[in-house]
């Protein structure tokens, strides 16, 4: 049970995260940040229960990681951006 809600959770941070991206937003971005911070948590749960393979796990994580934490920070600067252009 909890395997499906993490794959559900990390789908689910993709698409919000390329969603942020493409339309950015504090809520939104906000919103990123916790599915992100959900998907590490309930992933960390299922390698300290033993529940899957630790390489394939990990390996898998950290794409993840590297992949939505690219579109994270991406979506930071670009929101920051928007917001130097509209005080100018």
């Amino acid at each position: 049970m909890i395997l499906l809600a993490h794959i559900l959770i990390a789908l689910t941070s993709i698409a919000a995260t390329t969603y942020a991206f493409m339309r950015p937003g504090r809520t939104v971005l906000y919103g990123s940040y916790g599915l992100f911070s959900a998907t590490l948590a309930t992933g960390t749960y299922l390698v300290i229960n033993g529940s899957s393979h630790i390489l394939q796990t990990c390996l898998v994580g950290l794409f993840y990681t590297v992949g939505v934490g690219v579109g994270l920070i991406a979506t930071q600067r670009k929101l920051a951006a928007q917001s130097t252009k509209i005080k100018e």
